[in-house]
């Protein structure tokens, strides 16, 4: 039998993802950081309380008019219409706040809104069938689990740190060090940018990121390019002696096939013994 892994894309094994939620103006310097590091993020935006006043002693969020552009090389999500503690509202008021947000997002963008950030990390088994049914393919809570695993349930999916995290740059240089290639990892961080100003700590992320960043090993993606391209893995169809494999997918899904690195190009039946 010919043994095959599934690889992160171009071979890798290693994947690193960002989510921040609330789209406030501090998401600015946030994503200046990333792209000078080669990272991809995750925005939880809540369309509702957009163009809308700062709460008193609040931060302001980023204006509708601006965030096709602030956001251009990143994920926009979900993080439903008004922020409101979900478990608590009839699933009906749950449907309105999902749906209410991804349309105005998506109009707002012109892009497909399939990701989601509970809201105060309130949720339940009902909402999380609702949220499938839909359009929403992953949605994201606030406990963190810090086992570098991929997710079991992308409807219930555990970060594995916040940034605030004192052991965030141990687990960093876990991460980054892990080279047991058997295994495919997954390093989620999470937040709020604001949080970078109200607790004056933005080195925090200045270092995580020069650190963790720009690594020729390490896949970085946005949660809804995880998501689509571990479906994507799922869909191949291998045959009974695994030595060849359809792609009935439009995307390339990476493999390694005795030892040796190959693409699985969408719609075609690949070889995979040399």
């Amino acid at each position: 039998m010919n043994r095959i892994y599934i690889t992160f894309p171009k071979g890798k094994t290693k994947c690193l993802t960002m989510s921040y939620d609330d789209g406030k103006l501090q998401d600015k310097k946030l994503i200046e950081i990333f792209d000078a590091n080669g990272i991809k993020g995750t925005f939880n935006l809540n369309s509702g309380l957009l163009d809308k006043p700062a709460p008193q002693n609040g931060y302001s969020r980023i204006p509708s008019s601006e965030i096709m552009e602030v956001y251009r090389d990143h994920e926009v999500a979900a993080h439903t219409y008004s922020h409101p503690t979900l478990e608590r509202c009839p699933l009906s008021e749950v449907a309105w706040e999902i749906m209410e947000d991804r349309k105005k997002l998506e109009e707002i963008t012109g892009r497909l809104v399939r990701g989601n950030a509970y809201p105060n990390g309130s949720y339940s088994e009902e909402i999380k069938v609702l949220f499938r049914q839909l359009g929403i393919d992953y949605a994201r809570v606030v406990e963190a689990v810090p086992d570098f695993k991929l997710p079991r349930d992308p409807y219930e999916w555990h970060p594995t740190a916040h940034h605030n995290d004192p052991k965030l740059m141990d687990k960093a240089e876990f991460f980054v060090g892990f080279n047991k290639k058997q295994y495919l990892k997954l390093m989620y961080i999470w937040g709020h940018s604001y949080e970078f100003d109200k607790d004056d700590n933005w080195e925090v992320m200045e270092r995580f990121c020069k650190y963790a960043g720009r690594r020729e090993d390490i896949w970085y993606a946005t949660n809804i390019e995880f998501i689509d391209y571990m479906n994507a893995a799922k869909s191949l169809k291998f045959s009974a002696d695994n030595s060849f494999v359809y792609n009935p997918g439009a995307s390339v899904v990476c493999l390694e096939a005795e030892g040796k690195y190959v693409e699985a190009v969408g719609g075609e039946t690949t070889k995979l013994t040399f």
